[in-house]
Parts: structure tokens; C-alpha cells; sequence
């Protein structure tokens, strides 16, 4: 079997596509390795399902038992935010109480629809984590009433981790003692920065002191606490994003998450910085800078790093939903702009929340796209290339292990370890500080080079197995079956599975005559008579 060699692929990409997908040779990797970052969260997609069969697919893959031998996460969206923030690109429906009340009611709704499905029934949920939007702008009643049927209506295994997304705004005691009295035990906080006049910048409520004043509040009770800041924000200079950094690292909080700011085109914060009502952001050499002046700062005090842009200070900080959804593990996802993936699809539910409402209210599932999930081990592999470079290193051995195809791989990492993004131990392509900038782009273009090499080897096989039959079999079938034609064994050839046919195609004469001699009787006699002989 003969299948295009990945260098060929590459050269016939137009000169503009390569340097996408590979980067630029470069003398300063750090600040030049690719022009922007390519995705801000990388993966493969498979085929499209269309409109019309999305609802039936989702429903037959409901009717499936979970495979137990997975591991499970629920994810349920918030889509209201009290503010809108310069940056955000993710904003969708301004918090108001009737409106929110009537979501939730719906959510619950579906939610109760699913709950009792072969798939979800009894299935063990190792983490749940609410994300928005501002889920921690619910009202204390709409937050206790969906966490007790999350809690009702799921299996959570013990030690579950339950993440509630938030803004330091509405840590109060009200809503503090509803979260934690029905589950949440993990909090992720949007700080972005502790700097007031930034802060205010971007259309944050609170001043420092009263940020840190109110994560003191969250640090008295029991609870994982984490904080999220943001750096290249409009006017944050290097001295700003370090102190941010050290107010952070003594603040005593148990994980923190470094985020490098998109600014999404035409959006409210690139429309600011080209009017000049803020300062200019930070261009990617600069944030390249930020990230490695806030990475050797956190290493330099002991921080743990659990991945690339997220850290600890305690050990009770497990990031468990980040790591199970990049490694794989099905995601069950409720609410308006939820996404998740099991039994071979995945899908987005509607963004535009009269739409989801209106679907809700039919008893649909409000899906707004889907998908079918790429081939099993296809999925596997890149999984593994996320979760591996999620983590600074690229395990070439393993992917050789997993399918001999990928060894075409090194041309690929070849390339990135002469550009200064890689180095290679005895098979481990470890990142350097320049390739832990820009890891994110590195991953999505590692996976659809595999993808390349999936799909070139799919065609060869197919080509061979579809009437170029191994001449070993061919013999041994023409020595057994003296009457039939060469057209005919073909034919009976082409009978055998997929899978044992790509078992065979590689053997030797004496192995199949053993096999076939060792076939039981009636199999060889109905090869016999379907043979004509």
C-alpha cells in the first residue's frame, strides 16, 4: 500500500497555507514562529449532520448505554452576564429577572427530558462544570434549584468536581451559601486584572480592594478558589502585568489561569482601540513576553504547573473538566450555547436564546449544529497530541505505536525543533519557551497533519482492498479453487471483512494456506459453492 508521503501534501500547499499551518522560519521564534494564534482551542471536526436528521441523531445516540470504560463530564451554559465587558467576545443576553427565570425553567426542562435516557441514566459524572456567561449571576433561588436537580437528576460520582464560573461582583454570603450547600465545591473567578484603572477600563465593577476583599470572603469557606487574569489588555504594560501577577500568586488562592486577550474583529474592543477611546493593546510580541515573564515568575516561586496556561498553588486544585474534555470524555451539555460530544456526534445548542426557548418549548433538543465525532482512533490519537502538548511535550513514540502512517509526523516536528519551537529527547519532542507561546498553534496544526495521513491512508487501503488483492491470497485461493476465475476470486476476496482483509493483506503464502486449511468445513464449503465449484 502506498500512501502520499506528508512532505508531498505540504509542498503542494499554496505558499500562504503552509506558513498557516507551519509557521515562518524565523530568527526569533518567540515573537515571529507564526503570525496570530490559529484557534483558541484546538481539535478536529467530522462530518456535518445535516438539519433535518440532526434531531433523530441525537435522540438514537440518547437510546445507547454509556460506555463506562469513558469517563463522563456535564457541562450546563449561563448566557447572562450583569455587564458586558470591552473584551468579551462571548456575551450574550444582559441579566434580567423574569427572563432569567423563565431560562432556567426551561433548562430544567431539558435537563429532566435526558436524564432518565439509556446514555445518561446511572452514567457516572466525574465533574459538572456551569459556565457562561456569568452563572454566578443567578439569583440565589434559580442557582440552589438547578444545582438540586443537577444533583437529583445525575449520578455524580464521589469526590465530583463542580465548577460554578463567576465574577467577584457576586460573591456575597446569599449566593455563597446556595452554591455550596447544593454541590459546588470549585469556584473559577474572571478577575482578568487587579489593577482598578484596567479594570474599569474594560468595564468591571470593582476596584482592587474590594476584589481582594471579596476572594478573602470566598477563601473562608470551604471551596476551591481560582482566578483568572488576562494579559495584553488595552494600556497593560509589563510592569502592570507583573504586579498583577504577584498580587495573584499572594493572594492564596489554590489555581489561577493565564488567558493571552483575542481581540475578535469588528467587536466592541477593536472598535475602541481604532477610535482611541483606549490605549493600544499589546501586539503578539508582546504578549510572547507577558506570558514568559509570568511562567518563569510563577516556576521561580513553586508554583505547579498543570498545563501550559494553568497553575496551582494547592493541591486541591484538580482543573478536572478542562483535562477529561480535552482527553476525550464525553460531555453531556445543557442551555443555550452549550456544546458537547458522546456516542459518535457532537453538536452546539443554539446560541440566540428565543430560539433555544422556542425550540424548548416544541420538546426539541435546540441544537443549532452537529456533527458526526472523527473515527474512534483518529479521535484518540489527536486527544492524546492535545492533552500531551496541553502539558509542553509531543510523545513521537507513541504515535508511531498507535499507527506506523504518523512516523511521517517527523517532518513536521523536524521542522519546528530547527526553528527553535521543539527539542528532542529519545523520541519526546519537548516545547521550548518559544513553542509554549505558541503551543496552541502547534497542536491544531499537528492534529490536521494527522488527519492528512488518516485520510491519505483510508484511500490507499480502500484502493487496495477494493480489487487489488494481495497476490499471496490470490495464489492460495487459485491453488483451492482450480475452476474460478481470477475475476471470480477477486470477487470472493472482496467478501472477507474489512478488518481481516487488512490483517491479511501482508501474509505469507504458508500462513494462509494454514488458514485456509484450518478453516471449519461448512465455512469452506460455502466459500466452495458461492465459488461455483
Amino acid at each position: 500500500m502506498k500512501v502520499m508521503k506528508l512532505e508531498h501534501y505540504l509542498q503542494g500547499l499554496s505558499a500562504e497555507k503552509r506558513t498557516v499551518l507551519l509557521g515562518r522560519e524565523t530568527a526569533d521564534p518567540l515573537h515571529e514562529a507564526f503570525a496570530s494564534k490559529r484557534v483558541v482551542h484546538a481539535g478536529l471536526m467530522g462530518a456535518p449532520i445535516e438539519r433535518e436528521e440532526q434531531q433523530e441523531a441525537y435522540q438514537k445516540a440518547l437510546q445507547v448505554p454509556a460506555n463506562r470504560n469513558r469517563q463522563h463530564a456535564l457541562y450546563v451554559h449561563i448566557p447572562f452576564c450583569q455587564t458586558k465587558c470591552l473584551y468579551c467576545g462571548f456575551y450574550q443576553n444582559a441579566s434580567k429577572q423574569e427572563v432569567e427565570d423563565a431560562y432556567v425553567k426551561n433548562l430544567l426542562k431539558e435537563i429532566a427530558a435526558e436524564a432518565d435516557s439509556p446514555q445518561l441514566k446511572g452514567t457516572p459524572i466525574d465533574c459538572v462544570f456551569i459556565g457562561g456567561g456569568t452563572p454566578t449571576s443567578l439569583s440565589a433561588d434559580n442557582a440552589a434549584a438547578l444545582l438540586q436537580a443537577i444533583q437529583k437528576s445525575f449520578t455524580l460520582v464521589e469526590n465530583c468536581e463542580v465548577t460554578l464560573e463567576g465574577r467577584i461582583h457576586d460573591l456575597v454570603p446569599e449566593k455563597i451559601h446556595a452554591w455550596l450547600e447544593n454541590g459546588v465545591n470549585r469556584i473559577s473567578l474572571g478577575v482578568q486584572s487587579f489593577d482598578t484603572i484596567l479594570r474599569q477600563r474594560l468595564g468591571r465593577l470593582d476596584t482592587r480592594e474590594e476584589v481582594l476583599r471579596r476572594i478573602k470572603l470566598l477563601k473562608s469557606y470551604d471551596v476551591t478558589v481560582i482566578v483568572d487574569l488576562i494579559y495584553g489588555l488595552p494600556g497593560q504594560t509589563m510592569e502592570r502585568w507583573m504586579a498583577d501577577i504577584k498580587t495573584l500568586a499572594e493572594a492564596g488562592v489554590d489555581g489561577m489561569d493565564l488567558y493571552q486577550l483575542n481581540i475578535f474583529p469588528g467587536g466592541p474592543l477593536a472598535r475602541a482601540v481604532e477610535n482611541g477611546a483606549v490605549p493600544p493593546c499589546a501586539d503578539i510580541a508582546g504578549q510572547a513576553d507577558m506570558y514568559i515573564a509570568a511562567r518563569d515568575y510563577l516556576l521561580g516561586e513553586g508554583v505547579e504547573r498543570l498545563s501550559l496556561c494553568h497553575w496551582r498553588r494547592t493541591k486541591r486544585e484538580r482543573s478536572l473538566y478542562n483535562s477529561l474534555a480535552k482527553a476525550g470524555a464525553d460531555v453531556y451539555a445543557f442551555g443555550c450555547g452549550a456544546g458537547g460530544h458522546f456516542g459518535g456526534i457532537s453538536w452546539m445548542n443554539q446560541r440566540l436564546l428565543p430560539t433555544y426557548q422556542e425550540e424548548r418549548e416544541k420538546g426539541s433538543k435546540p441544537i443549532m449544529m452537529a456533527g458526526h465525532q472523527v473515527e474512534a482512533q483518529l479521535g484518540q490519537i489527536c486527544d492524546n497530541i492535545i492533552c500531551d502538548l496541553e502539558k509542553g511535550f509531543v510523545d513521537f513514540r507513541r504515535l508511531v505505536i498507535a499507527d506506523s502512517c504518523l512516523e511521517e509526523l517527523e517532518t513536521v516536528l523536524a521542522l519546528w525543533q530547527s526553528r527553535g519551537l521543539l527539542v528532542e529527547d529519545l523520541g519526546v519532542y519537548r516545547l521550548t519557551k518559544a513553542g509554549e507561546f505558541w503551543y496552541i498553534s502547534l497542536t491544531q496544526s499537528l492534529v490536521e497533519c494527522v488527519q492528512v495521513l488518516w485520510e491519505k491512508k483510508a484511500e490507499a487501503l480502500a484502493e487496495e482492498l477494493n480489487g487489488k488483492v494481495a497476490d499471496n491470497l490470490d495464489e492460495v485461493l487459485a491453488e483451492m479453487l482450480p475452476e474460478a476465475t481470477a475475476a471470480r476470486r477477486q470477487e470472493l476476496a472482496g467478501e472477507i471483512p474489512v478488518a481481516v482483509r487488512m490483517m491479511l493483506r501482508h501474509s505469507s503464502k504458508e500462513a494462509l494456506q494454514k488458514m485456509l486449511a484450518d478453516m471449519p468445513q461448512a465455512m469452506r464449503e460455502k466459500m466452495l459453492a458461492k465459488a461455483g465449484v
